[in-house]
């Protein structure tokens, strides 16, 4: 693709994020997200594979139909209230559009089928884009209308989200899949607690961007997007598949590491609101996304090739491993012990 219009597309996207992120009225909040879509577009079908061009196609259908549904929930509270504010949503038609309008954008069960269709069909840098930043702006919107969202409806999707982010990527090959579920199943763990502590939610966001950062940028710079292509990687980059080994336990959130920190708090304040049955089974539901997390890193860290494979072994990467891996999966493994002051920053 033509850096200028790379540069063009780069700009719209922190375009549009800036305008969703920082408006209080709804039709520009709406124009932020459209920005954002029609952006992302273009990087997601570049390779003109049939693939891509459908992943595309899929994204560009789904977006358009929830900005439709957030336009049309906007619309319905201004006329029953006279209010455009973002904040001052509070009407019970208009908050339950709204819901399932992020719910789609997010990629929330049960409006899930499509992300990790559109993941596998882009490229690993693209799929980064979709996995944090086009998640952004929804979320912003969900945290400034968290007052006026049914608490008992989003603990319900969230909780579906964890069990079914879990269950279907136990069975999945394809790299870009399985962080896909991942991703969703991350989502439950943010919207379980939206209702009672957005803080939380935007905290655990930050948390989960940044492992997911360090893993597809770690992922792009070996060139792995299968797991039988992962386990031939040890001999081509030790060091950097022992830290990949790393934050994979980092992003299903087992103790010593960064990605502990977001549960560990989330957990405590569901219980705080008399919500531990909540807190039970959506850790509980947790234990299925470590499972395939154990089997990515397993295969992360096989020293020597199956006798099986298929394919041409690559023994150097395509490039040099940059600064920015080294600096995000250092911060995806260590941020725990530094927890109590993070919390209140956020």
């Amino acid at each position: 693709m033509n850096p200028q219009a790379k540069l063009i597309f780069a700009i719209s996207l922190l375009l549009g994020t800036a305008i969703t992120t920082s408006s209080n009225h709804w039709i520009m909040a709406w124009a932020g997200l459209e920005i954002n879509t029609l952006a992302i577009l273009p990087l997601i079908s570049k390779s003109h594979h049939p693939r891509a061009i459908e992943a595309a196609t899929k994204y560009f259908l789904v977006q358009a139909t929830a900005s439709t549904l957030l336009l049309f929930s906007s619309m319905t509270n201004a006329w029953y209230t006279g209010q455009w504010d973002i904040t001052q949503l509070t009407h019970p038609i208009s908050c339950l559009i709204l819901t399932s309008a992020i719910a789609m954008k997010l990629g929330l069960v049960p409006f899930h089928f499509w992300f990790p269709e559109v993941l596998q069909g882009a490229p690993l840098t693209t799929g980064l884009l979709l996995a944090t930043v086009m998640k952004f702006p929804p979320i912003t919107l969900f945290f400034l209308t968290s007052h006026s969202l049914n608490p008992t409806l989003l603990t319900c999707m969230a909780i579906l989200s964890a069990a079914l982010g879990g269950w279907m990527g136990l069975n999945q090959t394809q790299i870009r899949k399985i962080l896909a579920f991942s991703s969703i199943a991350h989502l439950g763990w943010m919207t379980i607690i939206i209702s009672f502590d957005p803080k939380l939610t935007l905290l655990n966001f930050y948390i989960y961007s940044l492992m997911t950062a360090a893993t597809f940028l770690a992922l792009n710079s070996i060139k792995a997007l299968k797991l039988t292509t992962l386990m031939t990687t040890w001999t081509k980059t030790p060091s950097l598949n022992a830290m990949l080994f790393l934050t994979l336990l980092s992003l299903a959130g087992l103790p010593p590491l960064t990605g502990f920190l977001p549960k560990w708090l989330i957990i405590q304040e569901l219980t705080k609101q008399s919500m531990a049955p909540a807190a039970t089974v959506i850790s509980l539901l947790s234990l299925l996304g470590l499972f395939f997390y154990l089997r990515l890193a397993y295969c992360t860290t096989i020293t020597l090739p199956p006798h099986t494979t298929n394919h041409m072994k690559q023994w150097h990467t395509n490039k040099p491993t940059h600064i920015t891996i080294a600096i995000l999966t250092t911060l995806s493994t260590m941020l725990l012990p530094i927890s109590p002051l993070i919390y209140p920053l956020s």
